[in-house]
């Protein structure tokens, strides 16, 4: 599971902090259930900003090539190739 980054972290955070105020204010309550609610429905829209901010692209993988193999006699064994990567990855023709 990759790490969130800097930029999640803060927009997750800072919807926290001001969703909790404005939810707070907006309804007055002074029960600890209703802030309970409050504080809950706050850390699941936080949680659900910060989720879906954009993630910086990763550089693309590069093209695994397929190396003939000796043997220990000296003998050649015929090129295999990952049948995933094979069809995922198509070389260009010249």
């Amino acid at each position: 599971m990759p790490r969130p980054t800097t930029a999640q972290i803060t927009y997750g955070s800072v919807t926290v902090v001001f969703s909790t105020l404005a939810m707070l204010l907006l309804s007055q309550t002074a029960s600890g259930v209703g802030i309970a609610v409050i504080a809950l429905a706050a850390l699941g829209l936080g949680l659900l900003v910060a989720m879906t901010v954009p993630l910086p692209k990763q550089p693309a993988a590069p093209a695994a090539r397929a190396v003939p193999v000796t043997t220990s006699a000296g003998e050649r064994v015929p090129e295999q190739r990952d049948p995933v990567l094979a069809d995922s990855v198509r070389e260009p023709t010249r």
